[in-house]
């Protein structure tokens, strides 16, 4: 599974993409966001407050209960301001 972070989400992780092959505890978006703060504090501070994420699975925009598949690329990101 191909991970993608954008924006402060990128920011607060260090690095803009990962590879990960999916956890068996993991079968949503909600469960990885689970799985990724356990992986230190710049996860953490990266998903503290969910209402702000955004995601995509597959370039499509989805909700936090969207199954996952081993093959997926899952972008992250907050929401896109503009004027």
């Amino acid at each position: 599974m191909e991970l993608l972070y954008f924006a402060r989400i990128r920011e607060d992780i260090g690095h803009s993409s990962e590879i990960i092959s999916l956890p068996e505890n993991v079968s949503n978006v909600e469960s990885l966001i689970g799985f990724l703060r356990q992986k230190g504090q710049n996860y953490q501070t990266a998903f503290e407050n969910e209402i702000i994420i955004r995601v995509a699975v597959n370039q499509a925009y989805v909700k936090f209960d969207h199954p996952l598949e081993d093959k997926d690329e899952v972008a992250f990101f907050p929401p896109m301001t503009g004027g």
